[in-house]
């Protein structure tokens, strides 16, 4: 009886701990299970980019996002800056979510695209 109440109890924890860390960690950032950009996220980097001149950035992807006191977002953008015949980029751009809905930039992050190529 006492090894029946130990294989229960082992099996417990190790349910638990494979539980636990499987959960995110609280302040950690979850990668999006999808990456479709939704009219929320479009709304959300609208509003956080509307006073920003010179740049435009369209979603292309939405990456994850991170819960602190409001949430942070991470999406993939195509960047186009206001200037003639300027070549396209992508940049990620951070974006914080207050609790009362307001947004701003966090940071933005270009991507060279040839840096990341070894050969």
């Amino acid at each position: 009886m006492k090894k029946l109440i130990s294989v229960i109890l082992l099996a417990a924890l190790f349910m638990t701990l494979t539980a636990a860390l499987a959960a995110p960690l609280s302040g950690g950032w979850t990668p999006s299970s999808n990456p479709k950009v939704t009219k929320d996220v479009k709304a959300l980097l609208k509003k956080a980019t509307k006073t920003l001149v010179g740049v435009e950035y369209t979603p292309v992807a939405y990456l994850g996002s991170q819960v602190v006191a409001g949430k942070n977002h991470a999406v993939l953008c195509q960047a186009a800056a206001a200037v003639p015949d300027a070549q396209p980029y992508y940049a990620i751009v951070y974006l914080y979510e207050s609790l009362d809905g307001k947004a701003e930039i966090l940071s933005i992050a270009d991507l060279d695209i040839g840096a990341l190529c070894e050969y």
